[in-house]
């Protein structure tokens, strides 16, 4: 998710050489940017309400709606600001990299929900760990761990939980820990690079001045109707 080649926010962001709308369009929020349904289970860390951490992306999040065409991206509420640490079942995305091998392809989303409530019942308490911002990109902050020993952390965590989970993303090992901010439901014009890449680079320098540490509550596993509302079930503490 880093930004800083004009190729690389291009090939994201720009709709040069596109051939069709972006990705999650009219699968999690409509033109307008109204999120639609797609239920869903997944573990994550919310950004503690009312901290100095929810005040900075905030901020972060205001910036990015004013800059020019900051009206072709869905924004997420403040009070749904988290940290994803594993990625659970969702409505539509069915693949058996993706689904508990011991469930049908076709089960109930509430189906999964009970099969990994009951399985992390007897899941050892997940270690602290602490969280830094990185870079701020159109649709969020990439964050990674504090130390390497955060790092660590958070990665050994996320491998104990595809054990209960029964199953390994394809990009379990290279994810990039991020708190989403936005969804692009347009592209953005040719040559947008030429205003967004600075304006990026500066809301990246004030943040990390301004955030040494993000305030993160501990994992927990949540149910979810849409990208607005994250419901925890049980705490990985």
């Amino acid at each position: 998710m880093a930004y800083e080649r004009n190729d690389a926010f291009a090939e994201n962001f720009v709709e040069t050489g596109k051939s069709g709308p972006p990705h999650y369009l009219n699968r999690r929020f409509d033109a307008v940017g109204t999120f639609l349904p797609q239920p869903g289970n997944t573990v994550v860390s919310h950004v503690v309400d009312g901290s100095a951490t929810q005040q900075a992306l905030v901020r972060v999040r205001e910036a990015l709606k004013v800059l020019p065409y900051g009206d072709r991206f869905a924004y997420t509420p403040v009070s749904s600001l988290h940290m994803t640490v594993f990625q659970g079942t969702i409505e539509g995305r069915r693949k058996s990299a993706y689904w508990p091998r011991e469930l049908a392809s076709e089960a109930p989303i509430d189906e999964t929900t009970t099969f990994f409530l009951d399985r992390l019942k007897a899941f050892p308490k997940a270690s602290e760990f602490r969280m830094r911002p990185v870079e701020v990109t159109p649709l969020g902050v990439v964050v990674t761990g504090a130390t390497l020993g955060d790092e660590q952390i958070i990665r050994a965590l996320r491998d104990r939980l595809t054990a209960p989970f029964g199953y390994s993303h394809p990009d379990h090992d290279s994810y990039t820990f991020h708190i989403t901010l936005a969804y692009l439901k347009a592209w953005l014009p040719a040559g947008a690079e030429a205003t967004y890449l600075p304006a990026l680079a500066e809301l990246t320098r004030s943040l990390v001045m301004e955030v040494e540490v993000f305030e993160l509550e501990v994992p927990a596993f949540c149910t979810f109707n849409d990208m607005t509302e994250f419901k925890p079930q049980h705490h990985l503490a």
